[in-house]
């Protein structure tokens, strides 16, 4: 397989701050090569994540050139869910997580945070999990070539590269000290 751009998408740890926003971190990688880094704040519960990683992909120079889209789990910043058709019509992504989703969890947490509801059927919207190597994901691809995309990028640990390290730059910004396990 030809070695494509892909954007891993990652949130940063955070606790209540001030100003209710959450750092998120991108990056673009070719194989194993980091070509950059791409950030932005989402809101803590928010609605805003999907829009905001769609503006931080298009002002950046790796944009038109990016193939796929990884993201670490279907919410950035606690349940600031994203629309993963709304995302995917943009560029075909694929939600990776380490655990199978919960949905009755997920759904009695939900019950706490605004438009709660709302954001529990995207979350359903999104499909079904699919199960690749160590990891579960979904996607509006064909999941056979998501997997194909998942094991070419998983080099050094269960989670893709980008994801990796786009987790690693995020805790190392805001605690100082990177976190690897994602």
């Amino acid at each position: 397989m030809k070695a494509i751009r892909v954007i891993g998408i990652d949130d940063s740890p955070f606790s209540k701050r001030s100003d209710g926003k959450v750092l998120v971190v991108g990056v673009g990688m070719r194989k194993s090569l980091v070509e950059g880094i791409l950030s932005t704040y989402v809101e803590i519960d928010g609605d805003d994540a999907t829009d905001k990683i769609i503006e931080m992909i298009k002002r950046s120079k790796f944009g038109p050139q990016s193939k796929i889209i990884m993201i670490n789990g279907i919410a950035l910043a606690g349940f600031n869910v994203i629309n993963l058709e709304k995302l995917s019509e943009f560029a075909p992504t694929i939600v990776v997580s380490r655990k199978k989703a919960n949905y009755q969890k997920i759904r009695e947490a939900l019950k706490h945070v605004k438009n709660g509801e709302k954001k529990f059927e995207l979350i359903l919207k999104a499909g079904k999990q699919y199960r690749c190597e160590n990891v579960y994901f979904q996607t509006k691809m064909e999941p056979e070539l998501a997997c194909k995309y998942i094991k070419e990028y998983t080099i050094y640990s269960n989670v893709p590269e980008p994801i990796r390290i786009a987790h690693m730059i995020g805790s190392g910004i805001i605690l100082g000290e990177s976190r690897q396990r994602v």
